[in-house]
């Protein structure tokens, strides 16, 4: 007889395939991986991030004078100038072929002539033309006796009265890069700890282990005992994933983490516990139909896709249209809820009552697989021999 009570016999299962799980040597390195990734993408991000919005000028003879006007006019198109004064004009050449400055500008302020490796941005230019424009209006002002600093005054106080309907929401882009992320992470863990789910089941199959283990555990034991256990593995991984890239982002200031990221990652874990269970005992069910490991890829094709999908259209509408018919109808439905929900609820376009619908469907749909997914690993985890036909397997579970 069975002297364990039902929870202790669950915990004993899940503690050994957790413990067994993070000891090993492919789950440590493989998350060291992961976030070296994570640490070299930040930092390559904030050398970016910081040049995205800067160039550097150098400027020779009579157009050093323009260094601070340069500036001024260029933050004013958002980019920030940075200026270095030479007297060697052929080794600026060189600095400017190297790429160690972005321009060499010499001349007078009313015919300048700007020296760049390949092309000149946008902002750059406009800056420098509207500067020289500027200069030679000075110069006709003042020779008509008007004195430019006035005529500046007045130009600067004179605008126009914007009213925004719709206040701006200037973390737009960081919502969508941790929605994006947030997807990516949970498409990850889904997709490997739903697999690993499988072949821990095919593992104790072929090797008989679970004939032990049944005459101790009961079916539905064992198996909710792999899948929370299993599941805890991946949930440690994605918080300390999530988190060390939380407080790397924060360092580096590529993202402003405050009420935003945090907020994601905590939704993300929400979302994982769901998506896991409703997804890993699908895998086990299936996985129990198969005796061994080379027959168990052909049995996991569709639930894999179907994870594969979902995240492929998770990113395509998180980027496209967030807010459209079809992006809310999927991330309402349990099979693509886990990744396209959590993608839409970082980004700020999930509605709270959309999210506690898709919330009640994922339970709905938790219980109702788990109860068809245990009928399905009761009848089927003890045969071995060829594949177990799933018709079968349901007409036994009847």
């Amino acid at each position: 007889m069975n002297s364990l009570t039902p929870g202790r016999a669950v915990f004993l299962v899940s503690r050994r395939e957790f413990l067994g799980k993070v000891r090993t040597k492919s789950f440590v390195w493989g998350t060291v991986v992961i976030v070296a990734v994570i640490a070299g993408y930040v930092l390559l991000q904030a050398v970016l991030f910081d040049d995205a919005g800067r160039d550097r000028v150098a400027l020779s003879g009579q157009a050093t004078v323009l260094a601070e006007p340069l500036k001024q006019t260029a933050r004013s198109f958002g980019r920030e100038v940075e200026t270095v004064d030479v007297t060697d004009v052929a080794a600026a050449e060189e600095q400017v072929r190297s790429g160690d400055v972005d321009a060499l500008i010499t001349g007078a302020s009313d015919d300048l002539r700007v020296l760049v490796k390949e092309s000149l941005g946008d902002s750059l230019r406009n800056s420098i033309d509207l500067l020289v424009k500027q200069q030679v209006l000075d110069a006709h002002f003042a020779e008509a006796g008007v004195d430019p600093a006035e005529v500046a005054r007045n130009v600067e106080r004179a605008g126009v009265d914007v009213v925004a309907l719709e206040p701006p929401d200037g973390q737009q882009g960081e919502r969508l890069a941790i929605g994006l992320v947030i997807a990516g992470l949970l498409y990850y863990s889904l997709l490997v700890y739903g697999a690993m789910v499988a072949q821990g089941v095919v593992e104790e199959k072929s090797s008989r282990v679970v004939e032990i283990l049944l005459a101790t555990l009961r079916p539905w034991q064992l198996l909710l005992g792999k899948v929370v256990g299993l599941g805890a593995v991946g949930l440690l991984q994605l918080v300390v994933i999530g988190g060390i890239g939380l407080v790397l982002t924060s360092l580096s200031g590529v993202v402003d983490v405050t009420g935003v990221a945090g907020g994601a990652l905590a939704t993300g874990v929400l979302w994982y516990v769901l998506g896991f269970f409703l997804y890993a005992t699908v895998f086990a069910a299936a996985a129990s139909l198969v005796s061994r490991q080379e027959e168990l890829q052909p049995v996991l094709l569709p639930i894999s896709m179907s994870i594969v999908v979902a995240f492929m259209l998770g990113i395509n509408f998180m980027i496209t249209d967030p807010t459209g018919t079809v992006a809310t109808v999927l991330s309402l439905l349990p099979p693509f809820a886990p990744i396209m929900m959590p993608g839409r609820m970082a980004m700020g376009v999930a509605p709270t009552w959309q999210v506690l619908l898709a919330i009640v469907l994922a339970l709905a749909a938790i219980a109702a697989i788990t109860w068809l997914g245990g009928k399905v690993y009761s009848n089927a985890v003890l045969r071995t021999g060829a594949r177990v036909r799933l018709r079968d397997v349901l007409r036994q579970a009847r």
